[in-house]
């Protein structure tokens, strides 16, 4: 494989990248709006909103996973020119993404319920609560916006989710305020709901833009819309050990924001808002991933082994290139970092250590979202969960645990376990791609 071949798939990765991270980088920046606005009402409403979006995320987050399952499926048949059976595939993840709604919303109104056994101040349970409670009700258009995103994007069509961030943003702010502060005589003020509502309704506007972009998209020939047992059940192979593993990942994210509401509303606020900013940064390495799995996906399905490979190499020196920028923001401006997003001096101090933590693990948690990202180009799905329970729960946690409470480092003890975990996927996941890559990798059969 020649340094030429790679240069030319990191010029092609980096033209679909960009669009990608854009639109993801627009998603995310509606979380980031959220935790602006609120910052202003004080800690417990910073606080009672993070906890809710951790728990939100921890349960969406296998959801996501098992629409994402659709990408190898869709970009394999994207490359080996069968355009009806990417369509096909489409329709069978439309119809997967109602029926893991229906389990997800059971398991995110018990999580409501269940908030006070967590052990937080009542209220942080309050304001959490209200706020999970409205954020549940966006998520089929979230995942049915993840399906139709695969489909756009493995044709290399991107500009629809660029209007449809831009778009969706500027409601977002703009519902924000409105429904958080209220309007006098016009609106209430819902504080914490008001953000949640903010975010539900533009997630039906994402999803109406890119669905009306995959309407003008349909191939010639006939494509069955009705459910189809066997595609859905293909789907779902494909994806379960995508949610697993991403559950394993945003899961103990997900406890370490429980852990740190026992340690006092200060640390979940100092927690709740690096992480946020850090998930923004992350978004970069996420549109790399994705356009990752489509090139590597294209090349498995047309059967070019020199090009999947070099697609896959690019995609590392991609993810390392992005994160490399973001780790230097992260260690040169912690402070000014933290005040774009609270006005509070007792918050920013607090974040400021984290921000030193999240600037180390910054190019690990870029290679192992793009060794993710490739090897589910490839189909392997499988070993990214065993690598990420591995990583997070058997090395990373305990050691968390062993830094934040016996050693008495606190959050930034949790996070130096993260980390810890993070740098082990990370190597992992590079090796695994390193050596399935050397020999033709067999496209998904249908």
């Amino acid at each position: 494989m020649s340094g030429r071949l790679v240069r030319g798939e990191l010029r092609a990765l980096f033209r679909l990248a960009m669009p990608l991270a854009a639109a993801q980088a627009g998603t995310q920046m509606m979380g980031l709006v959220d935790v602006a606005v609120l910052g202003r009402l004080g800690a417990a409403e910073l606080a009672g909103s993070g906890l809710a979006s951790a728990v939100f995320f921890a349960v969406c987050v296998f959801g996501m996973g098992m629409m994402l399952g659709i990408d190898p499926l869709v970009a394999q048949a994207v490359g080996a020119g069968d355009r009806i059976r990417a369509r096909l595939v489409m329709w069978q993840g439309l119809w997967l993404s109602i029926l893991v709604t229906a389990l997800l919303t059971l398991i995110l109104l018990l999580g409501a319920l269940a908030l006070p056994l967590i052990g937080a101040a009542p209220e942080i349970v309050r304001h959490a609560r209200a706020f999970l409670l409205v954020r549940t009700a966006g998520l089929l258009p979230f995942l049915m916006f993840f399906v139709i995103r695969a489909y756009l994007q493995a044709h290399h069509v991107t500009k629809p989710m660029i209007i449809a961030m831009i778009v969706a943003n500027v409601f977002n702010f703009s519902l924000d305020l409105a429904f958080v502060f209220g309007i006098r005589g016009w609106i209430p003020a819902m504080g914490v709901a008001g953000a949640a509502l903010s975010t539900v309704i533009c997630t039906f506007i994402e999803l109406g833009i890119v669905a009306a972009a995959a309407r003008t998209m349909k191939p010639s020939g006939n494509v069955d819309h009705r459910p189809e047992r066997a595609a859905i059940l293909q789907a779902a192979r494909v994806g379960t050990p995508i949610a697993l593993h991403m559950g394993a990942e945003v899961g103990v994210f997900a406890l370490v924001a429980l852990l740190a509401g026992r340690l006092g509303t200060l640390q979940l606020a100092a927690h709740q808002l690096v992480i946020n900013i850090a998930s923004f940064s992350f978004t970069v390495a996420v549109g790399v991933a994705t356009a990752g799995s489509v090139r590597v996906g294209n090349a498995i399905g047309a059967r070019n082994a020199d090009a999947t490979r070099a697609a896959g190499n690019a995609t590392f020196i991609g993810g390392i290139l992005v994160m490399g920028v973001s780790a230097a923001v992260f260690a040169l401006a912690p402070g000014a970092l933290a005040r774009l997003f609270t006005d509070q001096p007792a918050v920013v101090a607090a974040s400021i250590p984290l921000m030193m933590v999240a600037a180390v693990f910054q190019l690990s948690d870029g290679v192992q979202a793009v060794g993710a990202g490739v090897l589910r180009g490839a189909g392997d799905t499988r070993y990214t969960f065993w690598t990420n329970l591995v990583g997070h729960w058997v090395i990373g946690l305990p050691l968390a645990l062993w830094l934040g409470f016996t050693r008495g480092l606190g959050i930034v003890g949790l996070w130096w376990g993260l980390c810890v975990g993070l740098t082990v996927v990370a190597v992992l996941l590079f090796v695994r791609f390193e050596r399935r890559s050397r020999a033709p990798i067999e496209p998904i059969a249908p």
